[in-house]
Formats: C-alpha cells, sequence, structure tokens
C-alpha cells in the first residue's frame, strides 16, 4: 500500500474492528476517506451505530447508510430466522455466511469510487483468523480487482480503482495491535452477530469468540462488555 497525499478513498465501513482498522490505514496513508455502510437489516443493526461512531473518529468527509434489505433473499443467520452458533469456530462454511456478501457490497462501494473520484477501495477482510467465508480469500480479492478494470469506466480510461485489503495476511491480534497503534478506540466497533437485547456482545458467537481471542493474544485490554465471557 503506497501513500497516496491528496488522494480519495472509499472505506468499505461495516462498524467491526476489522474495517475500523481498514479505515485507519487508509487515512494513516494519506486518503481522504468516504466512509460506506450497507444496512441490510442484519441481525446484529448495532454495528451501523458502530460505523458512525468510527466514520467520525476517522473524520470521513461523509458517511453513506445505503439501505439494502437482503432478508427479502435470506438464506443467512444473519438475514433469516436461522440460529446463530454458539458452540465455536468450526470447518465449513458458518449458516452466518451472507451469500454473496462482499461482491454485492464491493460492487455497491466500487460505484461509489467512480462518483466520488476516488482510486481507492479499502475492505477490512482477512483470511487468518476469520469464519471461514469465501468472499473474504486473496483469491476473492484478486478477482474482483481484475473485475473491477473491466467493468467501470475508470478502468476502459486506463485508471482503474485499486481494491485495498491491507489486513488480508493478519492474525486478528494482529488487527488489534494495529488499533492501538493507529490510536484507534477499538470499544467503538462492534463484532456479535447475535446481541443482547440489553445491547452487549453475546461473548459465544464465532465473531465474538474471533475478537476475545485476538485481545488476548495480542496481550491488550479488551474494552468489549461482553454477557457471557467468551
Amino acid at each position: 500500500m503506497v501513500a497516496n497525499s491528496g488522494k480519495f478513498a472509499v472505506v468499505l465501513l461495516s462498524g467491526g474492528l476489522d474495517s475500523m482498522v481498514a479505515g485507519g490505514l487508509a487515512r494513516e496513508a494519506g486518503y481522504h476517506v468516504f466512509a460506506l455502510s450497507i444496512d441490510y437489516n442484519q441481525r446484529h443493526r448495532l454495528e451501523l451505530q458502530a460505523a458512525g461512531r468510527i466514520a467520525s473518529a476517522l473524520n470521513a468527509i461523509s458517511h453513506i447508510v445505503l439501505p439494502l434489505d437482503l432478508t427479502a433473499f435470506g438464506g443467512s443467520a444473519l438475514t433469516a430466522d436461522i440460529a446463530v452458533p454458539k458452540g465455536g469456530v468450526g470447518p465449513g462454511i458458518p449458516v452466518t455466511y451472507v451469500p454473496a456478501r462482499n461482491t454485492i457490497f464491493l460492487s455497491l462501494t466500487l460505484g461509489l469510487a467512480e462518483v466520488s473520484g476516488a482510486s481507492d477501495v479499502f475492505i477490512g477482510v482477512n483470511a487468518l483468523d476469520y469464519s471461514g467465508y469465501p468472499d473474504c480469500r486473496p483469491e476473492f480479492i484478486e478477482a474482483f480487482q481484475k473485475m473491477a478494470a473491466l467493468a467501470t469506466k475508470a478502468g476502459v480510461e486506463g485508471h482503474p480503482i485499486r481494491i485495498n485489503a491491507p489486513l488480508q495476511h493478519m492474525s486478528k491480534a494482529d488487527i488489534v495491535r494495529e488499533a492501538h497503534r493507529l490510536g484507534l478506540d477499538a470499544g467503538l466497533s462492534w463484532s456479535c452477530y447475535d446481541p443482547t437485547p440489553d445491547g452487549k456482545h453475546c461473548g459465544q458467537c464465532d465473531s465474538c469468540r474471533l475478537r476475545s481471542k485476538g485481545f488476548v493474544e495480542a496481550g491488550l485490554p479488551d474494552p468489549t462488555i461482553y454477557a457471557v465471557k467468551p
């Protein structure tokens, strides 16, 4: 990732720790940030409030929360009446996978980048400590980059929008350390897939377990309030 002072980037901001750090790295590299969050009527809608807090912390030029109700498709514990698994991260693709989510979201981010004149897109996917989603792998990002060069006016005119996934090969502990190094307040972010009625992280879903594990392995205090300690 090369510093690009005076340039603009769109950050796909879910409200989670990973997207916060991706946004922080974009800002550190000299980009002015446009933040985009997708309101897909997800079970864990508290992440949208977190996204707003993070966008403010990043001094984003704007923060668009785009409604796109994926409950019309269903097919995921995050968008349908399917129980969120609480037994720990296991093999295979879990039911919390939202079909083609990052493909859909990156396409929208790419459109905003063209309209806003941004040269880059930042997304916080990683393929080490994650739940096994196929659209978090480096192969997916590489393929989307090729598609972006073919599918946009910017690409056809010879300056394709770059897809940056700076956390791809980081562990969750690495990401926690990066948040600390960047001076970002991890407590602003939200990870839980199944929040309690009183607004706490459940502590038992895959995302809570991975978050907690990251803080423990990083040796840094975890500001998260869990209903049950992971």
